[in-house]
C-alpha cells in the first residue's frame, strides 16, 4: 500500500461516523458478522481513543497509539479537545495507520469512528485521514447513522438535516445516510408523515408548516424555511432505513454501500449478474425497505391504539 502506487490492489471499506449514541459500534459488529456470513473477509478498524468496550473483534485498536483518558490526564484537557488531540496525533503518524493495515491486505474494512460531530462538520483532522486512506488506494464510503428517534420531533429531524448535509460536504466520500434503531421507532413516539417521508426527504414545507403549529417555533418559521431550502437546494440528504437485528435491512444497506464505494463494479469478488444488478438498482429497495418498516411501525401503533381501546 505505497503511497501513490497505482499498481497496487484496490482496497474497499466503509467509515462509520455518526453523533454518539446513533449506534456505530453495534453496526461495525453487526456488518461484520453478516459480511462474515456470506464469505467477505472482513477487518474492523477501531479509530475511536474512547471505545473501551468493543463487541466486534477489533484488528486494529488506534488506543495502541493513543487514548483519550491518557490524553485528558496528561494534557488537563476535556472530552471534545481530547478527542480532537487525539485525531490530529493520528494525522501525525500515519506511517503506524500504515503498517498496520498492510497486514490485512485482500480483507475489507470497517473504520469505527469517534462521535464528535465537530470532527466531520468542519475540523479537518479525520477529514485528512480519509484523504490519505484514499492515496494509498482504498476506495472508502462514509456510512453516517443517524437514531430514527429524531424522525418523531419536527426541530430536531430539520437539524439532523442540516448537520447530514454539513458532514456530507466536509468529509467529501461517497456517502450513504442511515437511520439507525429503526425497531425501536414505535417507542419514540408518534410519526407526524410516513416513514418514507423522512428516508426519501420529501416536500420539506409541509415540516415547516407543523413546526409552525408550536408557538415556540412560530416565531422562528422564516429561519426554518431558510434552512430546509438549504437542504432541497443541495438536493443530497436521503435515508436507508435500519434495523440491525434484520437480515434484509442489512442486506440493503450493505447493497447501497457497495454502489457507493464501488465495490459491486471492482475486481476483488466473483460476483453473478444478478447481485450486480440487486445492488445497483438504486431507489427501488430504498422504497421496498421502507415499505418494509413503515408496514412494522403503522402495525404497532395499530396495536397500540386497540390496547387504549380496550383499557377503556
Amino acid at each position: 500500500m505505497s503511497e501513490g502506487s497505482k499498481g497496487s490492489s484496490l482496497a474497499f471499506g466503509q467509515v462509520v461516523i455518526g453523533p454518539p449514541g446513533s449506534g456505530k459500534t453495534t453496526y461495525c459488529h453487526g456488518m461484520q458478522e453478516f459480511m462474515g456470513r456470506i464469505g467477505r473477509k472482513v477487518t474492523v478498524v477501531n479509530l475511536d481513543p474512547a471505545n473501551e468496550a468493543m463487541p466486534y473483534q477489533c484488528a486494529v485498536d488506534v488506543a495502541e497509539l493513543i487514548t483519550l483518558p491518557d490524553v485528558m490526564d496528561t494534557l488537563k484537557l476535556g472530552p471534545n479537545g481530547g478527542l480532537i488531540y487525539c485525531m490530529e496525533y493520528l494525522e501525525a503518524n500515519f506511517d503506524w495507520l500504515q503498517e498496520k493495515l498492510a497486514a490485512f491486505r485482500g480483507h475489507y474494512y470497517l473504520f469505527d469512528c469517534p462521535g464528535q460531530v465537530e470532527l466531520y462538520t468542519h475540523h479537518d483532522a479525520l477529514k485528512n485521514v480519509f484523504a490519505q486512506l484514499a492515496k494509498w488506494n482504498f476506495r472508502l464510503a462514509a456510512v453516517h447513522l443517524v437514531d430514527s428517534h429524531y424522525c418523531t420531533d419536527p426541530g430536531k429531524f430539520i437539524s439532523v438535516l442540516c448537520t447530514s448535509l454539513s458532514t456530507m460536504l466536509h468529509v467529501e466520500l461517497p456517502h450513504v445516510n442511515v437511520l439507525s434503531k429503526m425497531d425501536l421507532i414505535e417507542q419514540y413516539g408518534k410519526l407526524a408523515f410516513n416513514l418514507d417521508y423522512y428516508t426519501e426527504v420529501l416536500d420539506l414545507s409541509y415540516l415547516v408548516d407543523h413546526l409552525a403549529s408550536d408557538p415556540f417555533f412560530r416565531n422562528y418559521r422564516r429561519l426554518n424555511e431558510k434552512l430546509v431550502e438549504v437542504i432541497e437546494d443541495y438536493s443530497l440528504v436521503s435515508f436507508v432505513p435500519l434495523n440491525v437485528q434484520d437480515k434484509e435491512s442489512m442486506r440493503q444497506v450493505m447493497q447501497a454501500v457497495d454502489k457507493a464505494n464501488g465495490y459491486s463494479f471492482g475486481d476483488q469478488e466473483q460476483r453473478s449478474l444478478e447481485a450486480l444488478m440487486s445492488a445497483a438498482v438504486g431507489a427501488d429497495f430504498h422504497f421496498a425497505s421502507t415499505l418494509a418498516v413503515q408496514e412494522k411501525y403503522v402495525q404497532a401503533q395499530d396495536k397500540a391504539v386497540e390496547e387504549e381501546v380496550m383499557e377503556l
